[in-house]
């Protein structure tokens, strides 16, 4: 049995990180969460992360910008955007430099957890193969 995938919310906003974390382990997913881009880079889960799922506008540095560094650093990790202040040309050049996703808040659930299916290696099981 393989193990459970971990997602990574970075939003700056403590309720939308907490909702994200408790919908993903409705599902039987492990979530981190974390305030900042910083706070992720720091926390060093660059490798045991799975997906990321990242504000786009946040203090200091930004999704759009942590989506740099991470692919400065040769680190593949998928990212699944979220954002109240979406415009084309932010959402056209975060899927260009790799985004799995790019969702404007509000988003339903399925939503949500259809991106998080799609940019996870293949379980083999389909949807709703981590409940």
């Amino acid at each position: 049995m393989s193990e459970i995938p971990l997602i990574a919310v970075v939003d700056d906003d403590e309720a939308i990180r907490d909702a994200i974390q408790s919908l993903l382990r409705s599902v039987g997913l492990r979530a981190a969460v974390f305030a900042s881009a910083e706070d992720f880079l720091q926390a060093d889960q660059r490798q045991a992360t799975a997906c990321l799922i990242v504000d786009v506008r946040m203090p200091r540095m930004s999704g759009l910008e942590l989506q740099r560094q991470l692919a400065t650093a040769n680190c593949p990790t998928p990212i699944i955007f979220i954002t109240a202040h979406g415009d084309d040309e932010t959402r056209a050049r975060a899927l260009r430099e790799g985004a799995v996703a790019f969702l404007d808040k509000p988003f339903s659930d399925e939503v949500l957890l259809r991106a998080v299916e799609s940019a996870l290696p293949s379980s083999g099981g389909g949807e709703g193969s981590y409940h």
